[in-house]
């Protein structure tokens, strides 16, 4: 199977990393931020060898999975008509440095991630890549390659789950499938599950224990009950 191109929109820390591990496993990257292309060709030349700088647009046009490495605040900026039919995965999370310091975006009742599919309705969109630091995606890649660390996703569009977990594999992790999208709530900061850089096993067994934590309860208190 090949490898399918890789589109980042967002050039920070997150996206940067993204296109650096992405380009050094030999995947086709696309790149694009705020900067003008020529602005951002200078910087990823330097960060991310061999990736493509290029515009939203484009990225958006071209690519086969499309990164969001933005902040959680700019996603009404993404055209909905663009990424009709367009794979998205959402590595998206609520900052109130950069996003305000009250979240009217999201919430315990609806998730960040639910929040970009219902702004991108054409599009089919899985969250990923939003529960591991940027810090740690590329020393864990390197650290650990004969145990790789999960990466939990969560989708409501069963025919892309196995392209999410190619890409996912891919760029050296371990694809841990948390079903539909909603569940996606359990990845976001504050969760015992975000910032882990954990084996399977693991990383299962924290889940397990989820609605044990003051997040998981401030889940039940909000929603009435677990996630089903």
């Amino acid at each position: 199977m090949s490898e399918p191109v890789i589109g980042i929109i967002g050039a920070g820390k997150l996206g940067s990393t993204l296109a650096r591990i992405g380009t050094s496993r030999g995947l086709p990257v696309m790149i694009s931020s705020t900067h003008p292309v020529q602005d951002l060709k200078w910087v990823i030349d330097t960060l991310a060898p061999g990736a493509v700088s290029a515009t939203d647009q484009d990225v958006i046009a071209k690519a086969d999975v499309i990164i969001l490495a933005i902040p959680l605040s700019r996603y009404q900026d993404l055209d909905p008509a663009a990424f009709a039919g367009k794979v998205v995965l959402d590595a998206t999370n609520y900052w109130k440095e950069v996003d305000g310091t009250h979240n009217t975006i999201s919430s315990f009742t609806h998730s960040s991630a639910e929040v970009i599919q219902d702004w991108l309705p054409a599009a089919k969109v899985a969250k990923a890549f939003n529960h591991m630091g940027y810090h740690d995606l590329e020393i864990e890649v390197d650290r650990h390659p004969d145990v790789p660390r999960a990466m939990a996703f969560a989708t409501d569009h069963d025919d892309i789950r196995p392209l999410v977990a190619q890409v996912l594999t891919a760029f050296g992790f371990d694809p841990f499938d948390l079903g539909p999208l909603r569940f996606g709530l359990l990845l976001e900061p504050g969760s015992p599950l975000f910032g882990e850089a954990i084996p399977r096993t693991e990383f299962a067994a924290k889940l397990a224990a989820i609605y044990a934590s003051p997040f998981g309860q401030q889940i039940i208190a909000a929603r009435g009950g677990e996630i089903k």
